[in-house]
């Protein structure tokens, strides 16, 4: 387990180098936000003061903007994260049959229309609104690769081979 000082300093380095980067900019909180969430994998809720202050907005103007879209963590996704696309175009090619079954599959209890962690805490499965595969749908994201023309059957496949990840 890592040393919470060690990840609070990685924090702070983190908003410090997203802040440099972006505050003098128009628009800067969500360059800023993104920036987070592609280097740490979430927007920790204790860096919203720090970024507040660093682009002189209120706490909750900040934790407004995280909450309002759903791409923003604000905790640690699971070692496996599972994205299915539910626009139109996958949605008439069986996305919401593929969604229910990789919730089911992966142990996931929630309902399909947010993000929901399996019981074992090894998945998060999470609704998308266009991956841009629509030529090949249904379509979704697994650990951040693409794939097209997903049915239950290549996603289980998919699932049985993934590494086991230990946190």
């Amino acid at each position: 387990m890592r040393d919470p000082e060690q990840v609070r300093a990685t924090f702070d380095e983190v908003v410090s180098q997203a802040l440099a980067r972006w505050a003098d900019q128009p628009g800067a909180l969500l360059p800023i936000l993104h920036q987070l969430q592609d280097t740490i994998g979430y927007i920790p809720p204790q860096v919203v003061p720090r970024i507040a202050g660093g682009l002189n907005l209120s706490h909750a103007e900040v934790h407004g903007v995280i909450s309002y879209y759903h791409h923003f963590r604000t905790e640690a996704p699971a070692p496996h994260v599972v994205q299915v696309c539910r626009a139109e175009s996958c949605q008439a090619m069986g996305a919401e049959s593929l969604y229910r079954h990789a919730l089911q599959r992966t142990g996931c209890a929630g309902d399909a229309g947010h993000r929901c962690r399996s019981a074992d805490g090894r998945f998060d499965v999470e609704p998308v609104y266009c991956l841009g595969l629509c030529a090949a749908s249904p379509a979704m994201l697994v650990d951040g690769t693409l794939h097209a023309r997903m049915s239950p059957q290549r996603f289980d496949s998919l699932v049985d081979s993934l590494p086991e990840v230990t946190r």
